[in-house]
């Protein structure tokens, strides 16, 4: 898809600020309503379809502290925390969840560094924004662990379990997410660790742009999102490597029905945002529609790894209309 078949759109303009950040770049009252009433529906269905333990009951992956984090951030980036909003008692269900499955002495969140990077997110963005107590132990622990672990991987950054000697873009990413959260929310990560993230990152980017899984060979959209969005959030965006990604995204930016059509919903979203404004007027009132058109009457959306991932990552790829988790602050 090339964007500037869509450019016309005429929708950018600042209706609202709140900390510094613009909330809804939309002029149409209907359209922003409509967003509006959309993320409504999606987070009434995740706290309608939350167990007593917090977690989700919909496939072996509702209950993946991955999934239940991203879950929180739905949440979260709607303007609710723990202690205040509409859905203050889902988060704190399933915070409560994560933080009981958080293992004591090493901080590890689960039995996959997938799950602990998206789990170490959802404690990074709620962190400072609730008096709870135990939060700030907690994230501080999942962040050394990230860092112990890729200290001790050889490639300088993460795949499956703390003790891989090798590593793939798509964990990388998750990590390297939940360490940019954790030093915004005050928790000391070292530059290198950024820095050898990067590194690796940047060995998975092809001549063109386009961003493999272990290397730079069979690069795709969700991969590609991943590397852009960690380039533009490590601050090096007047880099070739990401000029020529942010190329790549203009050029094959789609909503088809791939096997990881909310994965990638979830990245692209933040990364075209982050990269340009006209880009993501039409990837935004896009994307909208698609999934407008694609809610259930239930208010969730049905896609591989069950309803609550699929959800979470839809919601997620709309939230940036609300602006109010900082690591979707531009």
């Amino acid at each position: 898809m090339n964007f500037s078949f869509y450019l016309a759109i005429p929708f950018l303009v600042i209706t609202l600020v709140v900390n510094g950040q613009v909330l809804f770049e939309e002029t149409d009252d209907q359209f922003v309503q409509q967003i509006e009433n959309t993320y409504q529906k999606g987070v009434d269905f995740l706290a309608k379809t939350q167990n007593d333990q917090g977690s989700w009951d919909d496939s072996t992956y509702g209950s993946n502290p991955g999934v239940v984090g991203m879950s929180i951030l739905a949440f979260l980036a709607r303007g609710d925390d723990p202690e205040f909003g509409t859905y203050r008692t889902s988060i704190t269900k399933a915070l409560t969840f994560l933080l009981k499955l958080q293992d004591k002495k090493t901080g590890y969140i689960g039995s996959s560094m997938y799950n602990h990077g998206f789990a170490t997110l959802a404690l990074a963005e709620i962190y400072g924004r609730t008096n709870i107590q135990g939060i700030g132990p907690a994230l501080e622990k999942a962040t050394r662990l990230i860092i112990s672990s890729q200290k001790n991987n050889p490639k300088g950054a993460w795949r499956y379990s703390p003790e891989s000697n090798d590593a793939d873009i798509t964990v990388s990413g998750a990590q390297m997410l939940a360490l940019f959260a954790a030093r915004n929310a005050g928790i000391f990560v070292p530059n290198e660790a950024i820095e050898k993230g990067k590194a690796f990152i940047l060995t998975c980017q092809d001549s063109k742009g386009g961003f493999g899984y272990t290397g730079s060979t069979g690069p795709n959209l969700p991969r590609t999102s991943i590397g852009c969005l960690i380039l533009s959030l490590a601050k090096d965006t007047d880099s070739e490597a990401y000029k020529k990604s942010v190329n790549f995204l203009n050029d094959n930016a789609n909503f088809g029905d791939q096997g990881h059509k909310f994965y990638n919903l979830y990245y692209t979203s933040q990364a075209i945002f982050r990269a340009n404004p006209k880009l993501w007027i039409s990837w935004n009132f896009q994307n909208f529609k698609q999934l407008q058109s694609s809610q259930t009457q239930e208010g969730g959306w049905n896609g591989n790894y069950g309803t609550t991932f699929s959800t979470s990552a839809a919601l997620l790829s709309l939230a940036l209309n609300y602006r109010y988790l900082p690591i979707y602050e531009r």
